[in-house]
């Protein structure tokens, strides 16, 4: 047994206050909601009042988190905590990377990480004790692993649950937990106060976040500033206003979920002067930046929403709810009395819907439901998710299981099914490996489905679009942005084994690519290429140059995403709807009678992105069932 580290409490942390009435609760019940604010203390404290009452010596203390940024440092934060090294007592798995060893007795991972688990230990039986951090998030793996422990729990009675909370619809994870006892923790010491900045006729963003720094500075110019922004792109353009603008004794840190991780932990360290952070929402819950004292709110997100009927995936810009406005303003307020300047008015706030919708309710749930039948699960509509799906989603994720040849007419699973449950990863992109395995091409499909899962790593920024394109016109190969995608890699992959890391680097950017996301999908690339062999599967040894060939492969996963051309421009899709090829595509100008694309987007119009022409036969062919 390995030897148990020192718990001592982060005494100035609100959870310890309760840390009596939790260890209580822990002991009496099963199951524990524990609910605070972020920033409480709840991630970093409750993994060390476990330990004291001797969880994690007959099986790991599981911690989840949504996102693989929180998963990784709040590990490192609660390993310093107790003396000890990331990878002994305290450990973290992520996707494709861990830092675990036989002394670990702590494990920090992404919910995917523990559901993935499921498949090998249906009981869970390596834990003891289960923490599911930020419940109220309500991703569909949250909600499906809650609905998993719920059926789970009387078949483990010694395991003990504890799901974490911000102090919004705990009563709803209470109930759905047979009544479970929730423990409040108090949030932050200091007062926030909230102020409304209304924009100006015509005013930008980023003009609106120069006024409300320029009004925090005249509070305390040496105050770090929260700023929340809803996406990369807005990030982008509002760091690169505020260097401009030359603020004395200022660093501007940007902070998103894709950001590598080294940028990322530069949010950790004490800054020269005064830091403005600007974030998207993983700053909202999934962290808790240190030492911030003011908070400037856009009242933004990127929310996704998916239309079953249409198959399209729009990523609107958003007006977040009531609770998560609350969720931000007290991000200050921890080192001094803070002030949140939300960037709307007060008549705004008070029209937004109270909590955010439930991810259940507006995502593809293909995956859960082919994750369910694969477990043995039952039917949907009668697992205890908290909030059930709408009949309409469920209804399109059998559609498209059927099309992948995932299950068969009575909805059980296809041997095709098994295999693609098998692999973490969209059911559509593990079925174009599927058949690329069979038509020798894995090794090209590894990397389009690479390709497809990030970014596009090619920039065009608003003032170079024409230097942008002229650059990226060497990797086009006419009829394919598949084929032009893999044009691009190779010669990637040449400048990198020509140069060194850092000219290869000068060389992407001088052809407008973003060296980030190209090693990014170096990284995913090698990822995939493990996981495949993990599965047995060979890659071909030499590349495959059969256009056919990679085509069909990707068609597999792309039978509900073709279009056949019906007047100048308009293509009509499955069911009827109606789409354009999207203005950077090789195959905007050319417009071929078949086609099929990686995604629909909805920006306003509908376009089909990521697009190469297909022979009809194709079709026949591999949507026969």
């Amino acid at each position: 047994m390995s030897v148990k580290p020192q718990q001592n409490l982060a005494s100035e942390l609100p959870i310890t206050l309760v840390a009596d009435d939790i260890k209580k609760a822990i002991l009496d019940h099963q199951v524990v909601i524990v609910a605070g604010e972020t920033g409480s203390g709840k991630s970093t404290q409750l993994p060390k009042i476990c330990l004291e009452l001797g969880r994690g010596e007959s099986g790991l203390i599981g911690c989840t988190q949504p996102r693989r940024i929180a998963a990784r440092s709040v590990a490192r934060r609660v390993a310093e905590e107790l003396n000890t090294e990331v990878g002994q007592q305290i450990g973290y798995q992520v996707r494709f990377s861990d830092q675990l060893s036989d002394a670990t007795q702590v494990k920090f991972m992404t919910d995917g990480i523990l559901l993935a688990e499921i498949h090998t230990d249906r009981k869970l039986q390596r834990y003891d004790t289960l923490i599911i951090d930020e419940a109220h998030e309500r991703s569909l793996n949250i909600d499906f692993l809650l609905g998993y422990l719920k059926k789970l729990l009387p078949r483990r009675p010694d395991l003990k649950v504890i799901i974490t909370s911000a102090t919004i619809n705990t009563e709803q994870f209470s109930r759905h937990f047979n009544d479970a006892p929730v423990i409040e923790v108090e949030g932050r010491g200091f007062p926030v106060t909230v102020e409304y900045q209304a924009p100006k006729s015509g005013e930008e963003l980023t003009q609106q976040i120069r006024r409300a720094i320029e009004r925090l500075s005249h509070i305390d110019p040496r105050g770090d500033i929260l700023v929340f922004l809803p996406g990369e792109r807005e990030i982008f353009h509002a760091a690169k206003s505020l260097r401009k603008a030359n603020l004395p004794h200022t660093d501007i840190l940007p902070l998103y979920a894709r950001l590598p991780a080294h940028h990322q932990d530069a949010i950790f360290s004490a800054g020269r002067g005064r830091r403005v952070v600007l974030s998207t929402n993983v700053a909202e819950t999934s962290l808790t930046v240190p030492g911030i004292r003011f908070v400037i709110d856009s009242g933004l997100a990127r929310i996704s929403r998916y239309t079953a009927h249409s198959k399209v995936l729009r990523l609107p810009i958003e007006p977040i709810s009531q609770a998560a406005c609350q969720q931000r303003a007290g991000r200050c307020g921890r080192v001094g009395p803070g002030t949140c300047i939300r960037l709307f008015d007060e008549t705004d706030f008070l029209s937004r819907d109270e909590y955010t919708e439930p991810e259940i309710q507006r995502s593809s749930l293909v995956g859960v439901i082919l994750q369910m039948r694969y477990l043995g699960l039952g039917e949907p509509e009668k697992f205890p998710f908290i909030d059930n799906p709408p009949s309409r989603l469920l209804g399109e994720a059998w559609q498209t299981l059927f099309e992948l040849q995932a299950v068969k007419d009575n909805r059980q699973l296809s041997n095709v099914g098994r295999t693609l449950a098998k692999l973490p990863l969209d059911a559509k992109y593990a079925r174009m490996l599927l058949e690329a395995k069979k038509r020798d091409c894995l090794r090209e499909m590894i990397i389009l489905v690479a390709s497809m899962s990030i970014s596009d790593v090619r920039d065009r920024p608003l003032d170079a679009q024409q230097a942008a394109d002229a650059a990226h016109s060497q990797f086009i190969v006419p009829g394919s942005d598949f084929m032009t995608q893999l044009k691009l890699w190779a010669w990637w992959q040449k400048t990198r084994q020509d140069k060194s890391t850092n000219q290869a680097n000068k060389d992407a950017k001088a052809q407008f690519l973003a060296p980030n996301r190209l090693h990014e999908w170096s990284q995913l690339v090698r990822q995939l290429r493990e996981l495949v062999k993990q599965q047995g599967w060979s890659i071909n040894k030499s590349s495959n140059d059969d256009e056919e060939c990679i085509h069909r492969s990707l068609l597999a996963g792309l039978l509900s995403m073709v279009g056949r051309l019906e007047e100048k421009g308009v293509y009509s899709g499955v069911r009827g709807h109606q789409f354009r090829i999207f203005p950077g595509s090789v195959l905007s100008k050319s417009q071929p009678n078949w086609i099929m694309s990686a995604e629909r987007v909805d920006t306003g119009q509908t376009y089909a992105r990521t697009v190469s022409k297909i022979e009809v036969e194709w079709l026949e062919e591999q949507a026969a069932h």
